[in-house]
């Protein structure tokens, strides 16, 4: 008689990795193998509270069952043709996208950095071809503390030394200018400007969001000064703020949009830019592609995530359960929390540094049976899946205030 197969434990597995894995991250040491809703469960059977939602590609939960039926239903049929040939559900998802947005065209990529690249790549082209900038001059402005992928192109814009350490020549033609501050975006902008590139909120830095009026600030002066607004929704976008799009809050549309992430439902990766019809249009055939952008199989899903966020309800769930996060945390300050900032469901929590760092207060939270992740120093982020209820975040929040109380 065969023997069973031998389970690996946790640590195992993570000792597995060391040797044939690149360091190119420092997880937690916990290691995922089920998933439903808001819940993960570790090789050993352990239960954690999912309050990260793979940095917002999960907004509709694990294993969402209308996206797992949508995956199911693709498989059988079609997956992969590449872009040499057409398929039947590209232009589906591509209307329903743009209608979703408010926008007119929608150029399919997978990830988000390449949602990023490709609007670098339009908007240069759009900047020479329409606006009249000489070649090779144009220049894109960009907010400090941003994020936007870690390709060499994207590197070479951080203000994050530990993203561009080691990884230059950088790529030349941007403009780094203060996130928040509309005078400094202003003096930057000239005749060689294509376009200025923010997030609505910067998610890496902390969940920082900027005044009121900064984004119809960069509207107003991108309309008028003759360039494009790109917004970067690839984690603020697609229900996480309350809201379909963060710019929603102040009423504003970008010329492009990045969306990503939660675009693809936590099955599989899904990018876009979406537009308007004449920037998009500077694109021709051969000038920019992708064999898997567009594929069968992630606008099924594509079409299925739209779908949700159609009836409203996940944008309704964010803004109710959004008061109860902001409700929570403001109970914590001064108890180990020393500040917040939250949209929707989203936060970035800034700890008491005499308590711990991020890492640290992950890990005890890890302990108590909750996922967050840290950035910066001692912040830690709070970004659960929209499928989340009252009660979950309320024990999400009881376990921050325990491990607050505990120390690490």
């Amino acid at each position: 008689m065969t023997a069973p197969a031998r389970t690996h434990t946790s640590a195992e597995l993570i000792r597995a990795e060391a040797p044939v894995l690149a360091h190119n991250y420092h997880p937690l040491p916990v290691v995922v193998a089920r998933a439903e809703g808001t819940w993960v469960e570790d090789v050993e059977g352990r239960r954690y509270l999912d309050m990260l939602a793979g940095y917002s590609a999960l907004n509709f939960g694990h294993r969402n069952p209308v996206l797992i039926e949508a995956a199911h239903r693709q498989l059988d049929r079609l997956t992969l043709t590449s872009r040499a040939f057409h398929n039947d559900r590209l232009a589906h998802f591509a209307a329903s996208l743009a209608r979703l947005t408010g926008l007119d065209m929608v150029l399919p990529m997978n990830t988000g950095a390449e949602a990023v690249e490709s609007a670098v790549k339009v908007a240069r082209k759009w900047a020479y071809e329409v606006k009249g900038v000489a070649p090779d001059r144009a220049t894109i402005v960009v907010a400090a503390d941003n994020f936007h992928g870690r390709t060499t192109t994207i590197v070479s814009f951080s203000t994050d030394e530990t993203a561009r350490s080691g990884f230059g020549p950088f790529t030349p033609g941007f403009r780094i200018v203060p996130y928040n501050d509309l005078a400094a975006l202003e003096a930057a902008v000239d005749e060689t400007t294509a376009a200025v590139l923010i997030e609505p909120i910067q998610g890496e830095a902390g969940v920082v969001i900027p005044d009121d009026g900064y984004l119809a600030g960069v509207r107003e002066l991108t309309s008028r000064k003759g360039c494009l607004f790109v917004a970067d929704e690839i984690q603020s976008g697609l229900g996480r703020t309350g809201t379909t799009l963060a710019v929603d809050h102040e009423g504003v549309v970008p010329d492009l949009l990045l969306l990503g992430k939660a675009l693809g439902g936590g099955i599989v990766p899904v990018s876009a830019v979406v537009g308007r019809r004449d920037v998009l249009e500077v694109l021709r055939p051969g000038e920019h592609g992708s064999t898997f952008g567009g594929n069968p199989l992630a606008a099924a899903v594509g079409s299925a995530v739209v779908e949700l966020l159609e009836t409203g309800e996940f944008q309704r769930r964010a803004a109710e359960l959004g008061v109860v996060l902001r409700d929570g945390l403001a109970a914590l300050v001064g108890k180990g929390v020393e500040g917040f900032r939250a949209r929707g469901l989203w936060a970035g929590v800034d700890i008491d540094p005499s308590i711990g760092t991020g890492r640290e207060i992950s890990e005890g939270l890890l302990r108590e049976g909750v996922l967050v992740k840290d950035t910066h120093g001692s912040t830690i982020r709070l970004a659960p899946p929209l499928t989340i209820t009252a009660d979950e975040l309320r024990s999400a929040l009881a376990a921050l205030e325990k491990v607050l109380a505990q120390g690490v």
